[in-house]
């Protein structure tokens, strides 16, 4: 299957936090989208690895993606080393994307950050024919590289180059992140606070949308940065 988007994420959640909106609107504008999750989130104080995968799936549903795969990393402690990098280009391989979304190029979690290098260094990687992958099949991959890669942006407040307005989509987007009923405020829930289970941290999803969105005259925007210059071919496809 081959995508147009390919999003990647050190955790199950991350894509809902920070790009689902994006995700949805290019769905609904007939482009193939898939996510893959670089980890289970098993080091999550709420929850359990089975939990948040199959939460994972719910949110999936939700978006409309085409396909959501798990590599199974381990959380916390995975590298952007060699074992690492070929799991991934395999999958960029398998799918070949013109586009990458990526965790944030620095934020809170350590995770983050060093998924956003695996992620961009994988993509280069599998441009390279010398570098030799096998699929599910098999068969000897093909090589590919994206196009261009975009990092959505987390917790930390990084500048953006690139706001997508997700206005029309924004309260799809919020089911997508209440999926994940054992992450996030649920008064129903007993388990110990942890700084994303607070009804606060999803009105700060909301404020930083807005003002993203604000920034390019619209209700709700995402922000993500890019690894080199955005072109366009018409000034009217921009905002």
């Amino acid at each position: 299957m081959k995508l147009d988007i390919l999003a990647f994420a050190s955790h199950p959640d991350d894509v809902e936090l920070g790009c689902a909106g994006t995700l949805i609107a290019h769905i609904a504008a007939g482009k193939t989208v898939g996510i893959v999750d670089l980890t289970k989130g098993e080091l999550g104080t709420r929850g359990t690895a089975e939990i948040r995968l199959q939460e994972a799936e719910d949110a999936a549903k939700i978006m409309g993606v085409s396909v959501r795969d798990n590599l199974g990393l381990a959380d916390g402690f995975f590298r952007n080393d060699r074992e690492h990098q070929l799991q991934v280009i395999e999958k960029i391989r398998k799918y070949r994307p013109e586009i990458v979304l990526a965790n944030a190029v620095h934020d809170r979690h350590p995770d983050h950050g060093r998924g956003s290098e695996l992620v961009t260094e994988a993509c280069f990687k599998a441009g390279l024919k010398m570098i030799k992958t096998t699929g599910e099949d098999g068969e000897q991959q093909e090589a590919w590289r994206p196009k261009v890669i975009y990092h959505f942006i987390q917790d930390r407040l990084i500048t953006p180059d690139i706001v997508v307005d997700v206005s029309p989509f924004w309260e799809k987007k919020m089911e997508t992140i209440r999926a994940f009923r054992s992450q996030f405020h649920n008064p129903d829930d007993a388990s110990p606070n942890t700084y994303i289970s607070s009804p606060e941290f999803l009105n700060f999803i909301e404020s930083r949308a807005q003002e993203f969105g604000h920034a390019i005259g619209v209700k709700y925007g995402e922000g993500f940065t890019a690894d080199r210059l955005v072109g366009t071919r018409n000034l009217f496809d921009l905002i």
